[in-house]
């Protein structure tokens, strides 16, 4: 990738992707399956939790407090997801059983506790981000083209159960026009847990296979992007990718913050989201900034708009702290978040309908 030279005011851009078995993303689905197991029992219920995995060991910590029963079957929980991802049958079941270790603190709400809820424990400043680039979910093109091209290696290796691995990563580069309106594909590499015994040449076949269409269906739902069908896809660069997951590196829930959010170019604001219940600060925040944002491009015609908000302790709802639009211009907060919701409250039941577990591993835009 070092060839690759930015020319004739075309910049370039990077974003990355993993794949649900990615030790990360398995720790990740694990804090949220058990936030969204303590919400279907108390939609006011507290989780704090962070995981941590290596190997066949699963260590969660943390806080869960609710009016209800508060008691989650972590077993259930942690083999739900890695069955999930992919760990479930036979041949990718080298993990072995499980060795779940917990340091939680799990009782109901104190007298009154409850009530506090809608009151913000910590501070917090938090981003969010929206573009007007249509087929993209209003994310930057290389976030959004990273995340579509994970989801076609997915199922790709789910196709191949007895070849491919859960684990997988995908990295893109594109060279973006000076008017932002034009794309092209420079490079994508493929990492993908795979056996030993999978014959290169097939390999390289399979996964081409997968990401050429992907690439057609992008350039189809985004204008200006092109890419060349005869590109090179740089596959397992680092070489064999026989030990994946787990068994191959560390996971901890809260280390994808560039993936979670939007892609290196965006600023992260406040904390990680999986692992804390819909009242915390560092996820009611993010999801209220994007909304802010939305609103900025869908109603008042910014071309992308960056928000920031920030919470005190105490207090129950956001200010807003500034708008910026293209080229950091710097917008009057009030009429665009007018009619927003800025209360932590507001976010408190936005799991209705929807699966967290999912969430956690493609994201929250």
């Amino acid at each position: 990738m070092k060839h690759i030279v930015d020319t004739d005011g075309w910049r370039l851009r990077g974003a990355e992707w993993v794949l649900p078995g990615h030790p990360d993303k398995l720790a990740d689905a694990i804090a949220d399956d058990i936030v969204q197991s303590a919400w279907r029992v108390d939609h006011r219920a507290l989780v704090a939790v962070e995981v941590a995995l290596f190997r066949n060991s699963v260590f969660i910590d943390g806080r869960i407090g609710s009016l209800g029963r508060t008691r989650i079957n972590m077993q259930t929980v942690v083999n739900r997801v890695f069955n999930s991802a992919g760990y479930s049958s036979e041949s990718w079941a080298a993990l072995g059983n499980l060795n779940i270790m917990s340091d939680l603190i799990r009782r109901p709400f104190a007298k009154g506790e409850s009530d506090l809820r809608p009151m913000a424990d910590d501070q917090s400043i938090v981003t969010g981000y929206a573009c007007s680039t249509p087929g993209t979910d209003h994310l930057p093109v290389e976030h959004a083209l990273a995340r579509h091209l994970a989801k076609a290696l997915h199922e790709m290796s789910k196709s191949h159960p007895t070849q491919c691995g859960p684990d997988g990563k995908v990295f893109v580069i594109l060279s973006e026009s000076s008017c932002g309106r034009r794309w092209r594909l420079e490079s994508l590499s493929v990492s993908l847990h795979h056996r030993l015994d999978w014959d290169g040449a097939e390999a390289y076949r399979a996964v081409r296979h997968a990401m050429i269409p992907a690439l057609e269906q992008f350039a189809l739902k985004v204008a200006g992007f092109d890419f060349e069908p005869s590109a090179k896809i740089h596959l397992n660069g680092a070489g064999c990718f026989e030990v994946g997951g787990p068994m191959g590196d560390n996971g901890l829930s809260g280390k994808k913050l560039v993936v979670d959010f939007y892609g290196p170019r965006i600023p992260i604001g406040g904390g990680a989201m999986s692992g804390k219940d819909f009242w915390k600060v560092d996820r009611a925040g993010p999801l209220i900034a994007r909304e802010i944002a939305l609103k900025a491009v869908q109603v008042h015609g910014c071309k992308e708009a960056m928000v920031t908000l920030g919470i005190f302790p105490g207090e129950t709802e956001f200010t807003c702290l500034s708008v910026e639009s293209e080229n950091k211009s710097r917008l009057d907060p009030r009429p665009i978040a007018l009619g927003v919701d800025l209360r932590l409250a507001s976010k408190a039941n936005w799991l209705e309908g929807r699966d967290l577990v999912e969430i956690a591993r493609w994201g929250h835009w």
